[in-house]
């Protein structure tokens, strides 16, 4: 006997009267009907029902064993969206299937406080830690969350304060679609003394201008500390070395316990601060020319207890004029301006030094490579281009992290 496609038909929290007239009239005409209670209560109809929970190995031995059979599957939301239909077809394959989404209640909860949800960090806290969550929402813009009855959104807003994770604002979206929809809109303070309906998405919307909260120094390494360790400015795209670029800067550098190190363009003060802590015997002077960011940097300097780092307010080269000549020099940032600098900290540089330039564009390589080359500096080029693992509700999830590109030269 031939084998039948089966439905995968989304509903939401209107019920039947939210569907298509297509969708509503292929359950009626089902021979099966494969459920939750609730969602075969609402189908109506005279077809065999079988009801079926969060055992979805379940509902595929009951697939493979009703061949020809029209089978309609009843899901909640978009059965794609992390859900029903991606397991079953990857089990079963995408050919036995026909899916008929609605909206998913984290798409409704978005459209509800007006936010998009391409960039957001989305977690479900019956699959994941809440100790994990916040951690990942501590550098993230936006954050969706399906809470539990265990992990409700008071004791997320909490378990955020504990963390000094304050910086956003909340939005709690009860009973979406339903007669008694509601969306509350408050501080992590406000939320943290609430209570709320079970059915709920917890959306987390950053603040804007406002610096990380660090994590705890607990596990605090010489070099290549994690990006949440040091405070940063918003937005923070390109006004931190990411760690594991930072790790390999370094190395390149070649610090000794008593290297003088200058970090031009140095943000948050990241690379200089590490520098020092290898250098402890030396001297690193983190030149920014950003008020807010330089004073991030003395704050990120006493947080990591170095003394031996000076962050300079200005611009390049006028503010390392009277500094001692460097043994090492870190130059990032953007634009034309990346090769003059690198060309006149070279004339710094004490001969058998190295410069290490961080630029994100194939023009600035090859604009600092070429001068490199004219300097007999013996120029090399790394790209480094990373994807970091993140959890999405139950799946892992690789984000990619922009290219960037490292060039080096020692001084003859």
């Amino acid at each position: 006997m031939a084998t039948s496609k089966v439905e995968i038909i989304g509903i939401g929290d209107d019920g039947l009267e939210g569907l298509t007239a297509a969708a509503r009239q292929t359950i009626q005409q089902a021979e099966i009907l494969i459920g939750n209670r609730p969602l075969l209560t609402a189908a109506g109809g005279k077809a065999e029902r079988i009801e079926i929970g969060n055992d979805l190995d379940a509902i595929v031995r009951q697939i493979e064993a009703s061949p020809g059979k029209r089978i309609v599957v009843l899901a909640t939301g978009d059965p794609l969206f992390y859900g029903t239909a991606r397991y079953l077809c990857d089990r079963l394959g995408k050919d036995r299937f026909e899916v008929r989404p609605h909206v998913s209640s984290m798409q409704l909860a978005f459209a509800r406080v007006k936010e998009s949800w391409d960039d957001a960090y989305l977690a479900s806290l019956a699959s994941q830690p809440l100790e994990l969550v916040a951690e990942r929402a501590r550098t993230a813009t936006k954050v969706g969350l399906f809470t539990t009855d265990a992990t409700p959104p008071r004791v997320v807003a909490q378990a955020l304060l504990d963390r000094k994770i304050d910086y956003f604002t909340a939005y709690i979206c009860e009973n979406l679609g339903a007669p008694d929809e509601c969306v509350t809109r408050g501080e992590l303070t406000e939320v943290a003394g609430q209570n709320f309906s079970p059915l709920n998405v917890l959306i987390l919307v950053r603040k804007p201008d406002v610096p990380d909260r660090p994590i705890t120094m607990r596990g605090r390494k010489l070099f290549g500390n994690p990006d949440e360790a040091f405070l940063q400015s918003q937005p923070k795209r390109g006004l931190l070395t990411p760690a594991e670029v930072r790790a390999v800067a370094l190395s390149l550098l070649d610090i000794g316990p008593t290297s003088t190190l200058w970090d031009v363009g140095a943000g948050s003060g990241s690379v200089a601060i590490e520098a020092a802590q290898i250098a402890a015997g030396g001297v690193a002077y983190a030149i920014e020319m950003d008020p807010d960011d330089y004073a991030l940097i003395a704050s990120n300097a006493e947080r990591f207890g170095v003394t031996n780092l000076t962050p300079i307010l200005g611009k390049a080269p006028e503010a390392w004029v009277g500094l001692p000549k460097p043994d090492a020099v870190f130059v990032g940032g953007t634009g034309r301006q990346v090769r003059r600098i690198v060309e006149l900290a070279l004339e710094e540089l004490r001969p058998g030094g190295r410069l290490v330039a961080n630029v994100g564009s194939v023009e600035n390589v090859v604009a600092v490579r070429e001068l490199l080359q004219s300097q007999e500096a013996e120029p090399q080029v790394l790209m480094i281009n990373l994807a970091r693992g993140n959890d999405q509700l139950e799946r892992l999830h690789f984000e990619a992290t922009n290219p960037t590109f490292l060039v080096w030269g020692v001084k003859k």
